[in-house]
């Protein structure tokens, strides 16, 4: 087998004797084999980096025979054979040609009558002429001979019955370069403080660095992103500060416990939460006595609440999971807050908000997606109320450009009271659901060593329902997964939250939040 250097000496030397190499099928190795053609392209690439050739390829289609054209090349086709096996004078029985022919008399019968070659009589076929022309073993070999065939209606229906493939070649038209030479000088790849010292860089030849091509084009932010910034910039605007939300892993502590989520609540099953497996659960808690509170508040209550009167187990607190709502590090927060708090001496208010994905599992389908995103927003004051809740609702959803909301009693387990937040949408005539809100219960603020009189109001939605419908997308898959079109991604431009965003928003299904 021909090496490179076989290969590169081969070229050099018969453009030195013939100027030029019309074609590079035409190169032979001494023992008269072609050059495969990645060997030849590799070759000519090295050389002509260096300037010592040029070439452009020259592109041609051909036509080989398959198994069976070669077949048919060979012994004849399919009804032709049908045709010899029937008897000039007495025919032949349909069973017995079956036996003698096999799958070829099948397949050549029905092109033998299309021809008039053969005629049935009774359980018989026989001839309806004397003699016939093969054209299709002639096409066939034909094709074999010249790589194609002089009647391109022959050639599609000769691909259409599988007796030939279409095949690209690939060659090269080579022509000596401005640095053409018989021998090969080796090229430095680096400028050396040797070479600057000595002064051989003046002699030295470097290879050429190849600066062509495309510029590589910039990262694109995602749809979710931009509306995601949209709302951040909503937070900011407000004053307030976004929680840290990198840790995808929380335990069931941090998840439900802290927010005095019973440890036998729904949620808590395996068909809605992904629970991991290795490691299984973690004991990284905050300090004993916030653990036991936790304990004595949910087995028997306090803080002005009877608890849930069960016996609470640390190993289910231990149990990690993908976190199912982005309050696990609202909760963390807060309980950060409650010991700023303690260190200080007095307390300092405080707006925190997260922007982030959560897990569930759920069925996926048009518009459930086992991750999503949720928009939590939380401040901690003392002596809120229900009306500083509401209030706040409305002007945060007014920079959302959703006017005219209200609110409905809802039941959350860390939150009392509780409220479902609605817009009325025109077009629907009906109230429509955006989020969640309320305020979390003394039984977790007090729990994680927060005065009496702080209290915390929080709300809640979901980011893939505005962002589906500022985009004009209807099914969420494609929004996230491997259906996402990278072209929507790279041409939609930056989202804009408006009034009439707002209209659109409301119209839409509930937000999970």
């Amino acid at each position: 087998m021909a090496t490179s250097e076989d290969i590169q000496t081969l070229i050099l030397t018969t453009l030195d004797t013939q100027g030029t190499i019309e074609n590079t099928d035409s190169l032979k190795t001494a023992d008269g084999a072609t050059i495969p053609y990645l060997a030849v392209v590799g070759v000519l690439n090295s050389l002509a980096s260096k300037e010592m050739i040029a070439y452009t390829t020259i592109e041609r289609d051909q036509f080989n025979l398959t198994q069976e054209g070669k077949d048919i090349a060979d012994s004849g086709s399919h009804e032709a054979k049908v045709f010899n096996a029937v008897d000039p004078v007495n025919g032949i029985a349909i069973a017995e040609l079956a036996k003698l022919l096999g799958a070829s008399a099948k397949i050549g019968q029905g092109k033998a009558f299309k021809n008039k070659w053969i005629k049935k009589d009774g359980d018989k076929l026989v001839r309806e002429v004397e003699s016939i022309v093969d054209q299709t073993q002639l096409d066939a070999l034909e094709i074999r001979n010249t790589g194609t065939h002089s009647k391109p209606a022959t050639l599609k229906d000769l691909q259409a019955r599988k007796h030939v493939e279409k095949v690209k070649l690939i060659s090269y038209n080579v022509t000596k370069g401005p640095k053409f030479a018989l021998k090969i000088e080796k090229q430095a790849t680096d400028l050396t403080a040797e070479m600057l010292a000595d002064g051989s860089w003046k002699t030295q030849t470097f290879k050429k660095y190849n600066f062509a091509g495309n510029p590589p084009e910039g990262g694109h932010l995602h749809p979710l992103m931009k509306v995601r910034e949209e709302f951040r910039k909503i937070f900011f605007e407000l004053g307030f500060e976004e929680m840290p939300t990198n840790k995808y892993v929380e335990s069931s502590f941090w998840n439900f416990d802290a927010l005095f989520q019973p440890q036998q609540h729904p949620a808590r099953d395996a068909h809605d939460t992904f629970f991991l497996l290795d490691p299984a659960t973690s004991s990284n808690f905050p300090d004993k006595e916030y653990v036991q509170r936790v304990k004595e508040v949910h087995s028997h209550g306090g803080y002005g609440s009877i608890g849930y009167g069960y016996d609470w187990k640390i190993e289910e607190a231990e149990k990690l999971l993908l976190r199912t709502h982005t309050t696990s590090v609202s909760s963390n927060m807060l309980y950060r807050l409650a010991q700023e708090t303690k260190a200080r001496g007095s307390f300092k208010p405080a707006k925190f908000f997260s922007i982030d994905r959560v897990y569930r599992n759920e069925t996926v389908d048009a518009t459930h997606l086992a991750e999503f995103h949720q928009v939590e927003g939380v401040i901690a004051d003392k002596n809120l109320t229900l009306g500083d809740l509401i209030g706040f609702m409305e002007i945060f959803f007014e920079k959302m450009g959703v006017p005219n909301i209200k609110f409905k009693p809802a039941f959350n387990p860390y939150t009392e009271p509780s409220m479902e937040i609605f817009s009325w949408h025109p077009g629907l005539e009906k109230w429509v659901e955006l989020g969640n809100s309320g305020m979390f219960r003394p039984e977790m603020l007090e729990a994680m060593g927060l005065d009496p009189d702080v209290r915390v109001i929080a709300w809640g939605l979901g980011l893939e329902r505005p962002t589906m419908i500022k985009y004009g997308l209807d099914n969420i898959r494609e929004l996230l997964g491997h259906k996402v079109d990278l072209d929507m991604i790279q041409s939609n431009p930056a989202c804009r939250l408006d009034k009439k965003m707002g209209k659109e928003l409301v119209g839409k299904d509930a937000v999970d939040a």
